[in-house]
Order: structure tokens, then C-alpha cells, then sequence
């Protein structure tokens, strides 16, 4: 089993940064991605951002990029999300997951997840 740990949410005004971690632990596949996903209630989880191999480049959602930086400790086995000039409609539950192979943006295709973090931006 891939045990998966989020931290780092809570609340923020509009402009500001937090930074996500996620750390993944157990049986993990190799190689794997890790995507960062989030979900407001009555809406579908939302792709946000993924990471690869070290020669992957990561990959974004429109409506975060430029703002966001997904980076990866490999020795760590853990990912971060920085999340910078926050907009209240970031607001929501930030999951992240892990899957084998390369990167996706379907949630469909990671199989292990975390508990999510929820992540505030106050107007």
C-alpha cells in the first residue's frame, strides 16, 4: 500500500502565498507521478498541477500557471505546491496523488490519495 500525507493548507487574504507538501510513503510505484488536485463542494476534483521524472517538465492548469510551482524531493519521496498571488477562487480542498508512470491530468488515472488539505483565500 502507498500511504499518501498532505499539509500546508489554511487561511490567507487574496495576494498571498502558502506552500503545500505532500509526502509519499510505502509500497510506491517506480517510477510514479504526483499531481496536485482540488475540489469545491458539488464540483468535480480539478487538476491543478503534475510532476514527473526529473527531466519532465511539470505540467499546469491555465487558471494557475504563472502562479503556482510544483517541485519534487526525490530522495524525500515528497512534492510541494507553492502557491503564490492567491485569488479567493483557489479556495477549496487541495488533494494530492500519486500514480505509476508518467504525469496525467485526469484524476481518474492516480490511484492513491491523500486525506486532502483545505486551503482558504479570503477577499
Amino acid at each position: 500500500q502507498v500511504q499518501v500525507v498532505e499539509s500546508g493548507g489554511g487561511l490567507v487574504q487574496a495576494g498571498g502565498s502558502l506552500r503545500l507538501s505532500c509526502a509519499a510513503s510505502g509500497r510506491t510505484p517506480s517510477p510514479y507521478a504526483m499531481g496536485w488536485f482540488r475540489q469545491t463542494p458539488g464540483k468535480d476534483r480539478e487538476f491543478v498541477a503534475t510532476i514527473g521524472w526529473p527531466d519532465d517538465d511539470p505540467f499546469y492548469a491555465g487558471s494557475v500557471e504563472g502562479r503556482f510551482t510544483i517541485s519534487r524531493d526525490y530522495a524525500k519521496n515528497t512534492v510541494y505546491l507553492q502557491m503564490n498571488s492567491l485569488k479567493p477562487e483557489d479556495t477549496a480542498d487541495y488533494y494530492c496523488a500519486v500514480r505509476g508512470g508518467g504525469m496525467a491530468t485526469r484524476a481518474s488515472l492516480y490511484e492513491y490519495w491523500g486525506q486532502g488539505t483545505q486551503v482558504t483565500v479570503s477577499s
